[in-house]
């Protein structure tokens, strides 16, 4: 099968080294998502200063959108010149087809990037990292109940993970106080783990790029509405947040998210919720560098038990692909 720009699919039969490259081609890009999400955290902190939460996140989905939809009208239009009638119209059914999944994943990703924003406006930076990546729990426990099957090795992970996460973003000095912001962020946190989920189940039958450029638009035009019914927004509050609007939205949003969904195509979500909740890791260095706030011994502590439990995580990978048992690699359209 051939996708619409005429790239031939790969084959299932690549032997266990071109599996293994595949594999890590979606560890790499998820990791470059939670590098440039934890640095994305400070900015939103910083942002939230100036604008409000639904003023926030309808500039910044647009700024994705603006990023993305430049590069796919000229790409679109360049491979048009070589594609026949049928490859036009399939190419439409197509289109059709990212529109609807994308229009899906922007209201669960609206939802759940206003959430986390409102969240700033009641708890720490902290407490609500950790909430938020909360998803790699719930990521592999909402699959089961699709019938998905996570490896014993891979729970053992999740659970290592869900630890360094503890010593990292938690101030036990606050631990018992739960306020309006953690319940956000909790709520927060099960929005994303079924967006990762739908990202798994929709990005491999659609064109990426596209994919993430719809749901940034819907997102918009969604936070735009709310923005104007329950906010005063003016241009010189946005353009004091000019620096935070344009890191979440050039970064976070246009390269970012559209890394996480097509690295997705490569990576099963349990594993990918485990990557992806490394962006704590770097949001604790990037305040540190950025805010000049200094580490701790205990988040120290906590980066090096994430870490590990990812590298563990691929390394039991590749452990099960040498003793010949069969891994699933994702079809993806490039």
């Amino acid at each position: 099968m051939r996708d619409e720009h005429g790239n031939g699919a790969k084959e299932m039969s690549q032997g266990k080294a071109g599996r293994q490259g595949t594999q890590f081609k979606g560890v790499i890009m998820l990791l470059l998502t939670a590098l440039i999400w934890g640095v994305a955290f400070v900015s939103q902190s910083v942002g939230m200063k100036n604008v409000d939460a639904f003023t926030f996140n309808c500039v910044r989905t647009f700024m994705g959108a603006a990023v993305l939809l430049p590069f796919i009208l000229i790409r679109d239009k360049k491979s048009a010149r070589k594609m026949t009638k049928q490859q036009i119209t399939e190419r439409k059914a197509l289109t059709k087809k990212t529109i609807l999944y994308g229009s899906i994943l922007g209201v669960v990703f609206c939802a759940a990037s206003n959430f986390q924003q409102f969240a700033f406006n009641y708890s720490t930076p902290g407490k609500i990292a950790f909430i938020t990546a909360m998803y790699i729990f719930f990521v592999p426990l909402f699959g089961l109940f699709l019938k998905k099957k996570v490896a014993f090795t891979t729970w053992i992970c999740v659970i290592c993970g869900f630890i360094g996460l503890y010593f990292l973003c938690i101030d036990q000095s606050n631990l018992g106080v739960i306020n309006k912001g953690d319940v956000l962020a909790f709520l927060c946190a099960i929005l994303f783990s079924a967006h990762i989920l739908l990202i798994e189940k929709y990005a491999p039958d659609v064109d990426g790029i596209k994919l993430s450029c719809v749901q940034f638009l819907v997102s918009g035009v969604i936070s735009g509405v709310l923005m104007m019914l329950f906010e005063s927004p003016s241009l010189a509050s946005i353009n004091s947040a000019k620096i935070p609007l344009l890191y979440a939205g050039l970064m976070s949003c246009g390269i970012a998210y559209t890394f996480q969904i097509i690295g997705q195509k490569y990576t099963e979500a349990t594993i990918a919720s485990l990557i992806l909740c490394m962006e704590s890791v770097f949001a604790v260095i990037a305040a540190a560098i950025i805010l000049h706030e200094l580490m701790s011994g205990r988040e120290i502590v906590g980066c090096v038990i994430m870490f590990s439990a990812i590298i563990f995580s691929q390394l039991a990978e590749m452990f099960a692909m040498k003793k010949g048992k069969p891994v699933k690699i994702k079809q993806a359209k490039e």
